[in-house]
């Protein structure tokens, strides 16, 4: 492996480091090395956004592609390829702001500032976006693409209102094909490999190759998890083997019977992809974190991470997905539920990695109902107390198939065997519901913790299959305007 310095696009020019240490944060680098310090830093997890900035990376036919991430938690030599765009890119001679900052101005979006750089940059990635097809989101579009900011002294109503402003302004868009023409230049470097230890291959095999070679590495997805035991724990990572340039697993590939989605998709486009199929799925893909994380993140490594609390895996569960997993060119699949033995720990072997989920897609008119529900704290970008992910298909009135997954009631995500044995064959009524409810006393015995008591846990997790009996018994199901506040205009005016 021969090494080079990592490379990338940055204030119009190209920017070259030679050294770059391989757990080093975009952040640190903005902050300290080029001085630009109006990306901030505030929880130094990926929570509170202050420290948004907007990666561009080139799409499948030479267009730019822009989506705002997090700075404190993503490794300086991922940026490899990519342009780097922060505030302080915005202002553009002979106006001394962006229409973006200029609407946060005259709209009192602003108070004590310290979270504006974060909140301008999300929405600058949604202006951009908007201006290039030409459409205006709408006031809930605008607090979906906000979801990754807090702000603990203005509040929401004025920064939605400057979101609006911004587009009344006349139109000052990035001008792309300076970017275009650097990152297509860019693309002509060799994979990245530091002297340091970060290793970015580009094909299925160099990385398998690389992870049998290499066991003690890390693999690194899209850091949302590891680059917290770097600004919370401290770890020295060691060397690391970066699965995100691989492009065979940065694929969704919709077929005619299953969704395949590689390792390193990203969570926006693999709960896309799912959500068209299985569109009561749409809450919980824009609960699921925020915005930044879900287009850093992936599902892959959320699925490997094996959290008991992850999101990802009782939705997959309950679609009956599989894993297929890789070690040198050999491959093998199991069912997802299968590959959890106990917290945090999974059935890898040693230099065998996630290549991809295989997802069966609904066989209509006969297709399951499913419904997946997250009960946190804060409903935007937090963790699960409580992921119920719930499958049923009827036959008539009876219960032909049913497949209930549950994420936070014991060490891993798991499916609920004898709550399904009082389901299957039987009518879906209010009588087999409450012997359902008895029944998930006897497969879970959750804990107590930070996020909920094991009663509150228990007690939310039968209430969730009385929400979910309610709205798919034969006998008058409630319609989704009868249990979503979304579906209520004035929720969102």
């Amino acid at each position: 492996m021969n090494t080079r310095p990592l490379r990338f696009f940055h204030q119009g020019q190209v920017v070259q480091i030679d050294r770059p240490e391989t757990a080093r944060t975009v952040l640190q680098w903005l902050r300290e090395d080029a001085r630009c310090t109006g990306t901030k830093e505030g929880c130094a997890e990926g929570d509170c956004g202050a420290c948004t900035v907007v990666l561009g990376t080139l799409d499948g036919s030479g267009g730019l592609v822009l989506q705002p991430v997090n700075a404190c938690i993503q490794f300086l030599p991922t940026l490899d390829g990519k342009a780097l765009f922060t505030v302080e890119d915005l202002s553009v001679a002979p106006a001394p702001l962006h229409p973006v900052q200029q609407s946060m101005v005259v709209c009192h979006g602003s108070q004590c500032g310290f979270c504006t750089p974060g909140f301008v940059m999300s929405l600058w990635a949604c202006y951009e976006g908007h201006q290039q097809a030409g459409t205006v989101p709408t006031r809930q579009q605008l607090a979906d693409d906000l979801s990754g900011n807090l702000c603990r002294c203005t509040g929401y109503r004025p920064i939605l209102d400057a979101g609006q402003h911004m587009f009344q302004a006349p139109a000052v868009p990035l001008a792309r094909q300076p970017v275009v023409d650097a990152l297509q230049a860019l693309a002509q470097d060799p994979p990245l490999h530091t002297a340091a230890g970060f290793h970015a291959p580009r094909t299925v095999a160099d990385f398998a190759t690389l992870r049998q070679s290499l066991p003690q590495a890390q693999v690194l997805a899209g850091s949302t998890d590891m680059g917290l035991w770097v600004t919370k724990q401290f770890r020295d990572l060691g060397e690391l083997i970066s699965i995100n340039e691989v492009g065979e697993l940065k694929a969704v590939a919709v077929g005619e019977h299953h969704i395949r989605i590689g390792a390193a998709a990203s969570l926006e486009a693999a709960w896309q992809a799912l959500v068209a199929d299985w569109p009561t799925l749409r809450d919980v893909w824009l609960r699921f974190a925020s915005l930044p994380i879900r287009h850093a993140g992936t599902m892959g490594g959320n699925v490997a991470n094996g959290s008991p609390i992850g999101d990802s895996a009782p939705a997959l569960i309950a679609l009956g997905a599989t894993l297929v997993l890789q070690r040198g060119a050999v491959q093998r699949r199991m069912a997802l539920e299968d590959f959890y033995v106990d917290y945090m720990k999974n059935l890898l072997d040693p230099g065998e990695f996630v290549h991809s989920l295989e997802v069966p897609r609904p066989d209509r008119p006969a297709a399951a109902q499913v419904r997946v529900y997250k009960i946190s704290k804060r409903f935007d970008c937090d963790i699960s107390a409580v992921c119920a992910a719930l499958s049923l298909r009827l036959d008539g009135e009876r219960i032909a198939a049913v497949r209930l997954a549950w994420g936070g009631l014991a060490g891993t995500v798991k499916r609920a065997a004898q709550t399904e044995a009082a389901l299957l064959g039987q009518p879906w009524t209010e009588t087999t519901l409450q012997a359902a409810q008895a029944a998930l006393a006897l497969d879970f015995k959750p804990l107590s913790d930070m996020r909920a008591s094991a009663s509150y846990r228990l007690q939310v997790a039968q209430n969730l299959l009385r929400r979910f009996w309610l709205e798919t018994r034969p006998d008058a199901p409630l319609a989704e305007a009868q249990v979503s506040v979304w579906a209520r205009p004035e929720a969102v005016a």
